[in-house]
Protein backbone atom coordinates (compact mmCIF):
# COMPACT_ATOMS: atom_id res chain seq x y z
CA UNK A 1 0.00 0.00 0.00
CA UNK A 2 1.31 3.39 -0.74
CA UNK A 3 1.31 6.38 1.39
CA UNK A 4 -0.77 9.47 0.17
CA UNK A 5 0.92 13.16 0.59
CA UNK A 6 -1.53 16.40 0.19
CA UNK A 7 -1.21 19.51 -0.55
CA UNK A 8 -4.30 21.57 0.86
CA UNK A 9 -5.67 24.91 1.46
CA UNK A 10 -6.99 26.60 4.30
CA UNK A 11 -9.15 29.37 4.83
CA UNK A 12 -11.51 31.24 7.18
CA UNK A 13 -14.66 33.25 6.99
CA UNK A 14 -12.83 36.17 5.27
CA UNK A 15 -11.34 34.17 3.04
CA UNK A 16 -7.86 34.39 4.30
CA UNK A 17 -5.63 31.89 2.67
CA UNK A 18 -3.11 28.92 4.02
CA UNK A 19 -1.04 26.33 2.19
CA UNK A 20 0.35 23.60 4.07
CA UNK A 21 1.30 19.60 3.45
CA UNK A 22 1.25 16.58 5.17
CA UNK A 23 1.01 12.67 5.03
CA UNK A 24 -1.89 12.48 7.15
CA UNK A 25 -4.81 14.68 5.99
CA UNK A 26 -7.70 14.04 8.26
CA UNK A 27 -5.06 14.32 11.47
CA UNK A 28 -3.98 17.58 9.78
CA UNK A 29 -7.19 18.95 9.07
CA UNK A 30 -8.52 18.17 12.89
CA UNK A 31 -5.49 19.69 14.51
CA UNK A 32 -6.10 23.01 12.25
CA UNK A 33 -9.69 22.98 13.66
CA UNK A 34 -9.13 22.30 17.36
CA UNK A 35 -6.71 25.26 17.19
CA UNK A 36 -3.53 22.68 18.41
CA UNK A 37 -0.87 24.23 15.93
CA UNK A 38 0.01 27.52 17.34
CA UNK A 39 0.81 30.34 14.53
CA UNK A 40 -0.76 31.61 11.88
CA UNK A 41 -3.56 29.04 11.37
CA UNK A 42 -5.05 29.75 15.33
CA UNK A 43 -4.43 33.56 15.21
CA UNK A 44 -6.94 33.83 11.98
CA UNK A 45 -9.20 30.80 12.25
CA UNK A 46 -8.05 29.17 9.33
CA UNK A 47 -10.23 26.12 9.70
CA UNK A 48 -12.32 25.68 6.25
CA UNK A 49 -10.36 22.75 3.83
CA UNK A 50 -11.16 24.50 0.57
CA UNK A 51 -9.05 22.43 -1.34
CA UNK A 52 -6.22 19.59 -1.67
CA UNK A 53 -4.14 17.56 -3.80
CA UNK A 54 -3.24 14.03 -3.28
CA UNK A 55 -0.19 11.81 -4.73
CA UNK A 56 1.62 9.14 -3.50
CA UNK A 57 5.32 11.38 -4.17
CA UNK A 58 6.46 13.22 -1.28
CA UNK A 59 8.94 15.03 -3.62
CA UNK A 60 5.26 16.19 -5.61
CA UNK A 61 3.22 17.22 -2.61
CA UNK A 62 6.26 19.18 -1.31
CA UNK A 63 6.93 21.01 -4.84
CA UNK A 64 2.92 21.72 -4.94
CA UNK A 65 3.20 23.38 -2.36
CA UNK A 66 5.49 25.55 -2.41
CA UNK A 67 4.43 26.21 -6.28
CA UNK A 68 0.67 27.30 -4.64
CA UNK A 69 2.35 29.43 -2.04
CA UNK A 70 4.00 30.96 -4.61
CA UNK A 71 0.81 32.25 -6.43
CA UNK A 72 -0.76 35.02 -6.35
CA UNK A 73 -3.77 35.26 -4.11
CA UNK A 74 -6.09 36.04 -7.38
CA UNK A 75 -4.45 32.82 -8.98
CA UNK A 76 -5.04 30.18 -5.33
CA UNK A 77 -8.66 31.98 -5.73
CA UNK A 78 -8.92 30.61 -9.44
CA UNK A 79 -7.44 27.36 -8.14
CA UNK A 80 -10.17 27.00 -5.43
CA UNK A 81 -13.00 28.48 -7.63
CA UNK A 82 -12.22 25.46 -10.27
CA UNK A 83 -12.86 22.74 -7.74
CA UNK A 84 -14.64 23.99 -4.77
CA UNK A 85 -16.75 27.27 -6.48
CA UNK A 86 -18.95 27.80 -3.45
CA UNK A 87 -16.11 27.23 -1.13
CA UNK A 88 -17.84 24.13 1.07
CA UNK A 89 -15.12 22.92 3.73
CA UNK A 90 -14.38 19.65 2.39
CA UNK A 91 -13.61 18.26 5.70
CA UNK A 92 -17.07 18.90 7.24
CA UNK A 93 -18.43 15.46 7.79
CA UNK A 94 -15.15 13.90 8.51
CA UNK A 95 -15.33 14.52 12.13
CA UNK A 96 -19.11 13.41 13.39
Amino acid sequence: MSKSYYAYILSNSSRMLYTGMTNDLQHRVYQHKQKLIDGFTKKYNLHKLVYYAETDDVGYAIQREEEIKGWSRKKKKQLIDSMNPKWNDLAKDWYS
